[in-house]
């Protein structure tokens, strides 16, 4: 009985879909529509509170992530709101999510929002078997960036993923993370080719990302190693102005330390657990209204060695939590956090509405 609220809002609006087709649109998402909002307040408004805040959890699965079966029995729990696809083969991926996708309609639950990283460079690595479409540093008009992005879409849509954490907006080839990911070292021709990838992307009905903010080029290290700093001025975070003006959906958030910068400085602590760099500067000063994303949180150093990570992202902004190492306890302690503080609980429903309306954007409702 649990799932009845929620079964008829999924009813209801899958007889406005057959009657409509597909009603809304990726394109729709930062546009205001009395219907849209209808539909996703209806569909917050039938979850628990356990429901909502399991939305915001992104687990991992592929040879590099968690076992099938555990990530089977987090969605049977209704624990997660979404996988990333690491390492695998397309007929494996394929599998995994008509599986998880038939959980979830044998359930009455919210669909599963399925990620990738699937940039240009890293591409053949995530999808074993498919066309290599060359690293992100070869790409050197938006000609072939446009012939890159579609070739990615159609591979993503077959398997079934909606949400790709690409394009690299960072500068440089020779920081040791970022490498050939990045479009280069002159920053008009990395935002350039970077806005037509979510152009493209988007238009073809995948979610894009753009990443690493505030900027992970022109720093030295690597955060899956160590903690790694911005020394002094933010020197890529323009790169983003644009991007954002031109409606890219989803933003993530490095695991970068900020020191020397008397205004942004992070005290400590990486930018993806800093409100002031999340709510602070990107929401606030840059006007960013889309989805925000953490770095993973599973394995990187720079975050496994503090306390409660996943609640500290949360806290600082975040409306996705990447791959932390407890999906039950990240909920929990959310949900504990909520009791106590009254605004973050409102932060937390405006990160759940966020999501479901990327999910009826995205068609999955």
């Amino acid at each position: 009985m649990r799932y009845f609220p929620l079964l008829i809002v999924l009813l209801f609006y899958t007889s406005l879909i057959n009657a409509q087709s597909q009603k809304f649109s990726l394109q729709d998402f930062y546009t205001y529509d009395s219907e849209l909002e209808y539909v996703v307040d209806s569909i917050y408004n039938s979850l628990s509170e356990k429901q909502k805040v399991a939305q915001m959890i992104i687990t991992s699965a592929g040879e590099l992530g968690k076992p099938m079966a555990t990530v089977k029995k987090l969605t049977e729990n209704d624990a997660i709101g979404g996988v990333v696809f690491l390492k695998g083969s397309k007929k494996t991926h394929t599998e995994s999510i008509n599986a998880l996708n038939e959980i979830s309609s044998k359930n009455k639950t919210l669909p599963l929002l399925f990620s990738m990283d699937a940039e240009p460079s890293l591409f053949a690595s995530r999808i074993k078997g498919a066309k290599d479409v060359g690293k992100t540093i070869d790409i050197k008009n938006e000609v072939q960036s446009e012939a890159v992005v579609n070739t990615i879409n159609t591979e993503l849509r077959e398997i079934g993923v909606h949400h790709n954490y690409a394009p690299v907006l960072d500068i440089s080839v020779s920081n040791e993370a970022i490498k050939s990911r990045s479009y280069g070292s002159d920053k008009d021709s990395v935002i350039s080719l970077a806005n037509q990838f979510i152009r493209c992307t988007q238009e073809g009905g995948i979610i894009a990302t753009a990443k690493h903010f505030p900027g992970h080029g022109l720093v030295k290290g690597d955060t899956h190693k160590q903690s790694v700093y911005i020394d002094g001025k933010l020197q890529e975070v323009d790169n983003y102005k644009k991007i954002i003006e031109d409606g890219v959906l989803s933003i993530m958030i490095a695991h970068i330390t900020i020191q020397n910068n008397e205004k942004y400085g992070t005290d400590g602590l990486p930018s993806s657990c800093s409100r002031k760099i999340i709510t602070g500067l990107l929401k606030e000063e840059m006007g960013f209204k889309g989805v925000i994303i953490s770095d993973a949180l599973n394995i990187m150093k720079a975050v496994t060695i503090l306390d409660n990570a996943p609640l500290l992202a949360s806290k600082a902004g975040c409306d996705l939590i990447l791959m932390p190492q407890n999906e039950n306890a990240t909920i929990t302690a959310i949900l504990a956090e909520m009791k106590k503080n009254p605004l973050y609980k409102k932060q937390v429903a405006q990160s759940v509405k966020k999501i479901v309306r990327l999910k009826v954007c995205a068609g999955l409702i």
